[in-house]
């Protein structure tokens, strides 16, 4: 019974997971959410403010005791009324007000985009600097397991008498330099799982294999997507500039009220004659203001201003975007050029090594020689597999500043 239990948990504990997964993960985390809330509540809060420009019904009652009847205020009243009212002109804010809204919406979609993908980029960044890292272990172990071998042979002719106890030493202490540096590199793996466990908010264990699909050089470039969100949100700023021009013109609302009154005189000398029990007003109302010693013009001025700033703004981040993209693109020209040079040199370190090992052990030249051309081997092969990691990093780059969604070129 208790094998069958644990044959059912172990695939829970090997599971790992890929880029994909791993993306797709962290932009369902709980930032992601609050901001989709946030969009969603000024979504709610548009609604309401269409359906304030609707007629507007009220309904009321009333009911009263006098202690001293006169004609106009019987013994016991009863009232009831109801009220239509309906804003017919409101001095053209309502269109600046539904497109100030509109383009709020908008603004608050492209930033959750921008944030998902901003996101998106920093797991990518993540799993292919843990792959590089996971890479550098590797070739750090297999440098102290020939070190190792090599200390044992140089231990044995020590204590026959036909090597040096420095030339010892040497290889003693590179053995343990390259396992302090083998500790650094596993304390940033882990700190790359913490980071991203705290990103996704799940148990992160990465398996290789993801690509990035590199971007065609016909595709079209957009906007990134935190620029998009200024563009709408200096709009936004525009039409409530122009919503509160609106002050200036005058507001003209329609009513109509229905009254039906029960009064009851204990005095009926006291009843005028006449009196009607129900009453029905329509009116058309307007009010313009005129003069406010400046309070329209400061708040038309205070709202231009506004618009004018988040314009400066939205041109200088579309320009720095441009430039980043730019840079982006010459990165990744570099990044390629980096892997043509890594693969030359893992071939030369080889060769290198070869020959200088041949000749340490042969006893032709000393440890100093053989341990620079050991360190140049590994780190020749370590520094080809951080490239090619480097080179998926710089194309989910030219992406994220191309404006398309990095989720989407994950493979």
């Amino acid at each position: 019974m208790k094998k069958l239990y644990f044959s059912f948990f172990v695939p829970l504990f090997l599971y790992s997971q890929n880029l994909d997964e791993l993306v797709n993960l962290s932009i369902e985390n709980k930032l992601i959410n609050a901001s989709a809330q946030s969009l969603e509540a000024i979504k709610e809060d548009y609604k309401s403010v269409q359906s304030g420009y609707l007629p507007k019904l009220d309904v009321g009652a009333g009911y009263s005791i006098a202690e001293h009847e006169s004609s106009t205020t019987p013994h016991k009243g009863a009232n009831a009324y109801g009220s239509v009212n309906y804003l017919l002109y409101d001095g053209g804010k309502k269109s600046d007000v539904y497109e100030s809204y509109e383009n709020t919406i908008k603004s608050g979609e492209k930033s959750l985009e921008a944030l998902k993908n901003g996101i998106s980029l920093t797991v990518i960044n993540y799993y292919y600097n843990y792959l590089s890292l996971l890479a550098k272990k590797e070739t750090k172990i297999q440098e102290i397991n020939e070190l190792n071998a090599q200390k044992d042979r140089i231990t044995r002719f020590f204590d026959a008498g036909s090597t040096t106890e420095d030339e010892l030493q040497k290889i003693i202490s590179r053995v343990e330099n390259a396992k302090v540096t083998l500790q650094e590199i596993e304390l940033e793996i882990t700190t790359i799982l913490h980071n991203l466990e705290y990103i996704t908010g799940n148990q992160v264990s990465i398996s290789e294999g993801s690509i990035i699909e590199a971007l065609t050089a016909e595709k079209e470039k957009n906007l990134r997507f935190d620029i998009q969100a200024l563009e709408y949100d200096t709009k936004t700023k525009q039409s409530n500039a122009n919503a509160q021009k609106s002050d200036y013109l005058p507001k003209v609302t329609l009513d109509n009220t229905f009254n039906y009154y029960d009064r009851d005189y204990s005095n009926k000398s006291n009843e005028p004659a006449g009196l009607q029990d129900h009453q029905n007003i329509a009116s058309a109302n307007m009010k313009w203001n005129l003069f406010a010693f400046g309070e329209t013009k400061h708040k038309v001025e205070s709202k231009q201003k506004e618009y004018l700033s988040s314009k400066l703004k939205y041109e200088y981040e579309k320009n720095r975007a441009n430039v980043d993209l730019q840079l982006a693109l010459k990165a990744y020209d570099i990044s390629k050029a980096k892997i043509k040079s890594s693969e030359a040199n893992i071939k030369a370190a080889q060769s290198a090594y070869e020959i200088i090992k041949s000749k340490f052990e042969n006893g032709l030249i000393d440890n100093v020689a053989f341990l620079q051309s050991l360190t140049e081997k590994y780190d020749a092969i370590s520094q080809h597999k951080t490239a090619l990691n480097d080179l998926e990093i710089k194309k989910a780059n030219i992406i994220y500043h191309s404006g398309e969604k990095l989720q989407e070129y994950i493979k």
